[in-house]
């Protein structure tokens, strides 16, 4: 016996608790991104043993921050679309082989300008990798838990990034910069396999690029078994018309795609000039580079703490409220940054802070964006802004030396830092007004199962 029944694919998932089969598809997109957090950050980390072995100053550590950062915005806009229009899948395994086997091409750099080259190259990779599993996750999550599930995937990266803290601690002393570089090319090429032998790819876009509905109804078996009889047809999907870049600008899209990249834009900016250049700053205030390394780690275990609240009160309240109120917090926090390196503790609080509310709130909006765009068009829509954010990140990582060049205090260095933060605030506030939700679409697609 058959029934032909209608199923909505989003329901199916909305309707079920979350399986053992999402969370292993979560999980794979933490590893993911905890990794690329770890490379993303690994720089950071390694610049003080740079500084020491090749003489480097900071205007010349400059554009290596700013070269990896560089590759990053290039990845997230080259590989959106290409998500959009290959897969989630497909885009998210190919990136991590690419971003694996530049980071340990970047250990046997010779010198400064090879490096620089190399990280441009590592950085197109990573930028690919996090758009396409912020993606597939939220494609596999329920709505009502989107951006707690989301943001707690997204934790990898702020992970990530106080495990190159706490790794760079022990490995450049014992086996030099480039033992932290060999360390974060081996882990994905490691998890390459794993992902292809195991991630699936997202229903809602095997549906909307008309794949064999047998295919679909497998995989949502997995996520909801029994939910999916036979003879089913998956509905519920938007086809719109033109390239996935265009379609941001469409259907009541525009104002809240301008919005979201003003805030990827500000976040990244502050986010990418602290966690660049405070191991450095650390270094300038007395501390040793060992201390320094622990220090600046508390700013990613801050950004996971704030991540997991955050993604909670955004499943709760406004979410463009919790956003905006959270970066408010930060940018009183890189405040007190400026005030607080002559007692440690104060010091260790205030990066803490810092992190909670800058790398908390850009887990947060990312997490937003993928619930803002529709499937046809969510990768590209997450990559770009996150293109954009890279901008502010490449400003962000580059200014750093342009502030210590001008021989300003830390106090007036770090109040300037907060400004992007509170700018951030005010771009949310604007979107929760004039974009709250995504708007509707063009007409749903319907795949029969046969």
């Amino acid at each position: 016996m058959t029934t032909d029944r209608s199923i909505d694919i989003q329901d199916v998932i909305n309707a079920h608790p979350v399986s053992r089969y999402q969370a292993m598809v979560i999980a794979l997109c933490f590893l993911v991104v905890a990794i690329d957090g770890f490379d993303t950050a690994a720089v950071g980390f390694i610049a003080p043993a740079l500084r020491a072995q090749w003489g480097v100053t900071p205007a010349q550590l400059a554009p290596l921050f700013g070269a990896g950062l560089f590759g990053l915005m290039v990845g997230a806009f080259v590989f959106g679309p290409l998500a959009d229009r290959w897969g989630r899948k497909p885009v998210l395994v190919a990136t991590t082989a690419f971003f694996g086997a530049a980071t340990v091409a970047s250990a046997f750099a010779p010198d400064i300008g090879w490096l620089v080259a190399l990280r441009f190259v590592t950085g197109i990779g990573l930028g690919g990798a996090m758009p396409a599993a912020i993606t597939l996750t939220a494609e596999f999550c329920p709505e009502r838990r989107r951006s707690s599930l989301v943001t707690l995937m997204f934790c990898g990266f702020t992970i990530g990034s106080a495990a190159a803290g706490l790794a760079a601690s022990a490995i450049v002393a014992a086996y030099g910069w480039q033992g932290l570089l060999v360390l974060g090319g081996v882990l994905p090429l490691l998890l390459v396999p794993v992902l292809w032998a195991l991630l699936p790819e997202s229903p809602r876009y095997l549906a909307l690029r008309d794949a064999p509905a047998a295919r679909i109804a497998a995989v949502l078996r997995r996520v909801a078994p029994g939910a999916v009889p036979a003879g089913a047809r998956f509905t519920g999907l938007r086809k719109a018309q033109g390239s996935p870049m265009l379609q941001l600008f469409q259907d009541g899209l525009a104002a809240g795609t301008l919005l979201i990249w003003t805030t990827f834009f500000m976040s990244l900016l502050v986010f990418y000039l602290l966690s660049s250049w405070l191991p450095l700053l650390i270094t300038t205030a007395g501390f040793s580079l060992q201390h320094a390394s622990l220090m600046a780690a508390t700013l990613a275990t801050g950004g996971t703490v704030g991540a997991v609240v955050i993604g909670r009160l955004m499943d709760r309240f406004d979410p463009h409220r919790v956003l905006a109120a959270a970066y408010l917090l930060a940018g009183g926090f890189v405040m007190l940054l400026g005030s607080a390196t002559a007692q440690p503790w104060l010091l260790v609080f205030a990066i803490f802070g810092a992190g909670f509310g800058v790398a908390g709130a850009q887990v947060g909006v990312n997490a937003l964006a993928a619930a803002y765009y529709p499937t046809a068009s969510r990768a590209t829509g997450v990559s770009w802004a996150n293109a954009v954010g890279r901008t502010g990140s490449v400003l962000g990582s580059m200014v750093g030396g342009v502030l210590l060049s001008l021989g300003w205090d830390l106090a007036t260095v770090f109040s300037v830092a907060a400004v992007p933060a509170f700018a951030a605030a005010a771009a949310m506030l604007a979107k929760g007004l004039r974009a709250p939700r995504m708007p509707v679409a063009a007409p749903a697609a319907t795949v029969k199962l046969a």
